[in-house]
Order: C-alpha cells, then sequence, then structure tokens
C-alpha cells in the first residue's frame, strides 16, 4: 500500500523535510499522487507540515491506532507476526476465536479501535469506549495440557505490567488472578478462553484490555469507584504532562513482552515468571475474601504456586490453594 510507504518515509525523516519529488520517485508516482496520500494521512489524524521548496514533514504521530501503527518497529517474531485490525467488533476474542477455528497461525493478534460486546471474567460484560483503550486478543497454541493453562494468564498479567511501565512509566500491580491496578482501581482485565481436548490444548485465546485514555466520565457508573485507566492515574499523580498516551507504543511494548514469556513458557521455565508476578503483586501479604458460588471464606494470601494457584491461609488456620476459574477474590476492605 503506498500510503504506507509514505508515511514509513515520514516516520523515518521526522527531523527533516522530505521533498515531493524525492518520495514521488521512490514511490515510483507523480507528485499528485504523493500529494494525494499526504492529503489523506492528515484527514487519518497525522499532523504533517507542508512547505513550499522544503516538502513535508511528519510533525507528531497522535494515538492513531492502526495496523501501520502496531508493527511499525514491533521487534517480535512470533507475537504479531499476523495483525488484523478492526474499526469496531463485538468482541476481539470471539473474532479471534473464529479465526483460530479456519487456521489462524500461533501469535495472531486481533486489535480492536472499539468493541461492542467486549466480555469479563466469570461471564461480567467489559466497557470497551471507542478510542480510548486497547482491545486485544492472542491466537496462542502451546503445547500444553488443560490443567496448566493458567500460567498463560499469570504470565501475560506480568507482561501487561512490564509493558506498561516501558511505554508510560506507570507502576501497576497485580491482583490475582488477571487484573492489573493503580492505586486499588482496575486499569485492565485478562481473560484466557481455551479450546481443547482431554489432554491437549489446541489453542487459546488471551484477551486484554485496557483502559488507556478514558476520562471518569467514560466510565459507566457501577464501575467508576473501581475502574480507572493510565490517563486518569498519570494525571492525577503529577508523573507527566501526558494527557493522552499512543495505544500502538503500549501494544508493541506488550506483544514483545508476550514473545519473551510465551517463550519461557515453551521451553518450560516458567519459575522467573513467578517470580516476576510476586515482586508486582498487590494481593500476596492482604486480607482476601474467596467466593465460590454461595460460599465464602477469609484469610491471607500468602504465595503463588508454580501452576499459578494463589495460596490462602484461612482465618481458621487452614490453607487452602484457590483455583481462578472457580472463584472471585476480594479485599476485604474493597476491590483489592
Amino acid at each position: 500500500m503506498l500510503e504506507r510507504k509514505v508515511l514509513e518515509v515520514l516516520k523515518k525523516n521526522s527531523q527533516s523535510y522530505i521533498s515531493g519529488e524525492k518520495l514521488s520517485e521512490y514511490l515510483g508516482v507523480t507528485r499528485t499522487s504523493v500529494w494525494k496520500y499526504i492529503n489523506s494521512l492528515k484527514e487519518a489524524g497525522y499532523n504533517i507540515e507542508s512547505v513550499t521548496r522544503n516538502g513535508y514533514r511528519l510533525m507528531e504521530s497522535p494515538d492513531i491506532l492502526n495496523e501501520f501503527e502496531v508493527t511499525y518497529d514491533l521487534d517480535t517474531v512470533l507475537i504479531g507476526s499476523k495483525i488484523v485490525y478492526l474499526k469496531e467488533v463485538d468482541s476481539t476474542n470471539l473474532y479471534a476465536r473464529k479465526i483460530a477455528l479456519e487456521g489462524a497461525v500461533d501469535g495472531t493478534v486481533v486489535v480492536a479501535d472499539a468493541q461492542t460486546a467486549g466480555r469479563g471474567r466469570l461471564g461480567r460484560n467489559w466497557s470497551s469506549e471507542p478510542g480510548k483503550g486497547i482491545w486485544m486478543s492472542v491466537v496462542l497454541k502451546p503445547q500444553i495440557s488443560p490443567e496448566e493453562i493458567q500460567i498463560i494468564t499469570i504470565g501475560a498479567s506480568v507482561a501487561v505490567v512490564k509493558a506498561i511501565y516501558q511505554a508510560t512509566g506507570i507502576k501497576a500491580g497485580i491482583k490475582w488472578p488477571n487484573d492489573i491496578i493503580c492505586e486499588g482501581k482496575k486499569v485492565c482485565g485478562i481473560l484466557t478462553e481455551m479450546n481443547s481436548e482431554i489432554e491437549m490444548v489446541n489453542f487459546l485465546i488471551l484477551g486484554i484490555g485496557i483502559n488507556v485514555n478514558h476520562t471518569i466520565s467514560d466510565f459507566p457508573d457501577e464501575i467508576r469507584s473501581i475502574a480507572t485507566s493510565l490517563a486518569l492515574y498519570s494525571q492525577n499523580n503529577n508523573k507527566n504532562n501526558v494527557k493522552i498516551f499512543r495505544r500502538s507504543d503500549i501494544i508493541r511494548k506488550l506483544l514483545y513482552e508476550l514473545e519473551q514469556i510465551y517463550n519461557k513458557i515453551k521451553k518450560g521455565e516458567t519459575k522467573d515468571i513467578i517470580d516476576d508476578w510476586k515482586l508486582h503483586s498487590s494481593t500476596l501479604g492482604k486480607q482476601v475474601r474467596v467466593i465460590y458460588k454461595n460460599f465464602a471464606y477469609t484469610g491471607t494470601a500468602i504465595d503463588l504456586q508454580e501452576d499459578g494457584r494463589l495460596v490462602v491461609k484461612c482465618d481458621d488456620g487452614t490453607i487452602r490453594d484457590v483455583y481462578s476459574g472457580e472463584v472471585s477474590v476480594r479485599g476485604i476492605l474493597g476491590y483489592l
């Protein structure tokens, strides 16, 4: 696509102007065609300055989400080798499942600018404002048994907190098993869904939703007390002057970190993943309430097993291992 090539050239030469003549020679098209491509990019939101006799210069790349922005300078081999970008979809997990059944390759990533029926864990809805967050799903085909999939979710949560810190400087924490939090409020959820047989996994769909540039009014009333975004956290804590984060920057960091962790899992090298999870955990050492169907008990979260089970020392002194697929864990004093 020639429009993409124009954008690539402008990005690589962002510190200087490049003439329409050079662009037309490089692309093998007329200068009038170059002008049309430039205008199309401007309409898409790119800030391109045009100066007579100097040419064109990309002044800045705003928070535009598309396949080009996700793949530009993406430093991965497997995760993201195939990117499917959708302006709007009911659910990236549902779409990823569909293409996985049709033969999508290991590491295929589905990214949407908006979801109309986003889903969270335990059948909950997930608010997916258009143009505000990261709504993505990854097709994975690890050679593991169904009993081992929890390590994928654990690893994904580690990848998310690392990527958020690298891209924004924000230190987020992990609430077991799959929520990423900032100051006690949820900023990201992870949903892992499986297609399997008795002894083997056919594929996994790893869904990740990150609230990036939401304002408080973007959240439904019922979740405003427990939800936040990276932009809100940054503004409230004066971490920097950034009001809008580029979602594509976060996605590229995230795909890179996911690939490093996925490679470790495939080799059976999970100790570092568990250690990193503990390092970023907001659950360990906290009093928790474990809710399973109509049964609940309280205790202190004391450890994480190698397979991702949470170890809770109950108030009656007994030790219980908690499986994420069965329960909801909440803090005694609130969301944590």
